[in-house]
């Protein structure tokens, strides 16, 4: 029985170790299929990673090739902008260079006009510095000159011309220069014609000309005219009156007389003047003698005469003819006054001075043949005792110029 046992347990363990090795066996196989699977799975999550991956890295490598190529149209845009740049620059540097050139050259010619300006001056004090005495009264009697035909011509001055050529003269003798000779004759002739000039008298003209304006206010008028002021109230006081209705007539009389003035005229009264009226009559009259003695200082021989022509003209026709004979009587005796005279050309003394220089060539030839004149004389037995008379050129004994 034990051995039946120990059988039945044998075979009892050795069913257990067989069915412990079934399911070992497919715990086993259930374990690789798990494993199988799991590496069936990951490999498929692995595809799909990889391929997500390649996708993702597609859409990148896109992505980043479209910004490459955007970066890429900028700074193509970038390096035409610079080079546009450069050449601006470029430009503007020619055209800064070439102003900075032209400038340059501006100023080195100014500074070249300024230094001969400069140098041109320096010559001319130098010049005047070497002057001697007799240049400068030279220099002088032309100005003197210059001043003489200016006034002569330009003002009609006849006395401050003949006083500035005397003045002229006085200089070129102080000068004692031999070549200023012919100048100072010139100098005598013109003083010489302007001595038979007829100088008018300016000033009494005009101031008889002032009293004709003075008088244009006494002149009666031709025409009547109202207006006339009435006599103050204190005049017709001073008379005594008897009573007082022959009082009231005296006045009024009185008054009546001081309004109307009663006047024998020849010619026909057409028309009474107002007071404004009259006024410009008298004003215009003034005005037309204005006229005359402009005339006069501008001696305008023309226009002087014209004028006396008009102003006689409207005194006739406005002012009666028996209480301004006078006046036009003065008129008269100015329309036969002449107030210009012909001029003498004195410019040739002013020429003759300007060219100075060809004067002084001119002397210095007419000199040169005295030169060679200068000997000295031998003394003889009677002239022993007699100083030596020795010829001396005629520059030894100018003075200097």
């Amino acid at each position: 029985m034990a051995e039946l046992s120990e059988q039945k347990e044998q075979e009892l363990g050795d069913i257990k170790s067989a069915r412990q090795s079934s399911n070992g066996l497919w715990f086993g196989v259930i374990i690789l299929l798990i494993i199988i699977g799991l590496a069936g799975a990951g490999f498929y999550f692995f595809s799909q990673l990889r391929d997500q991956q390649q996708d993702l890295g597609g859409e990148v490598k896109g992505e980043m090739s479209k910004q490459i190529a955007d970066y890429q149209s900028q700074l193509v845009a970038i390096q035409s902008q610079l080079a546009s740049l450069e050449s601006n620059v470029a430009g503007k540097d020619n055209h800064f260079t070439q102003t900075l050139a032209d400038f340059s050259q501006l100023h080195n010619e100014k500074l070249e006009g300024t230094r001969n300006e400069l140098n041109d001056a320096i010559i001319r004090l130098q010049r005047q510095l070497g002057k001697t005495r007799g240049d400068w009264l030279i220099a002088d009697a032309e100005y003197l000159l210059s001043v003489a035909n200016e006034r002569l011509h330009l003002v009609g001055d006849v006395n401050t011309t003949r006083e500035a050529l005397e003045a002229a003269d006085q200089r070129l003798r102080e000068s004692g220069d031999a070549s200023t000779f012919k100048v100072r004759e010139e100098i005598a002739k013109e003083l010489s014609l302007l001595k038979s000039i007829a100088v008018p008298d300016v000033v009494g003209i005009y101031a008889s000309i002032q009293t004709l304006q003075d008088r244009v206010d006494k002149l009666a008028l031709l025409l009547p005219y109202t207006g006339k002021t009435l006599a103050s109230p204190a005049d017709s006081k001073k008379s005594p009156l008897p009573t007082e209705n022959q009082g009231l007539l005296d006045s009024a009389i009185s008054q009546l007389q001081d309004a109307v003035v009663i006047r024998h005229t020849e010619h026909e009264v057409k028309e009474i003047l107002t007071p404004e009226e009259a006024l410009f009559i008298r004003e215009q009259l003034r005005v037309k003698l204005e006229m005359v003695k402009i005339s006069l200082v501008q001696r305008n021989e023309v226009l002087f005469q014209s004028s006396l022509a008009d102003v006689k003209k409207w005194t006739e026709q406005n002012f009666t003819k028996n209480t301004d004979d006078s006046f036009l009587a003065d008129l008269e005796r100015l329309n036969i006054t002449r107030i210009s005279s012909q001029l003498p050309d004195i410019s040739l003394s002013l020429k003759m001075i300007k060219d100075i220089a060809t004067l002084r060539v001119e002397t210095d030839k007419a000199i040169q043949p005295l030169d060679a004149m200068v000997s000295v004389k031998k003394p003889t037995a009677v002239e022993s005792s007699k100083p030596v008379e020795t010829l001396v050129p005629a520059e030894a004994v100018e003075p200097s110029k």
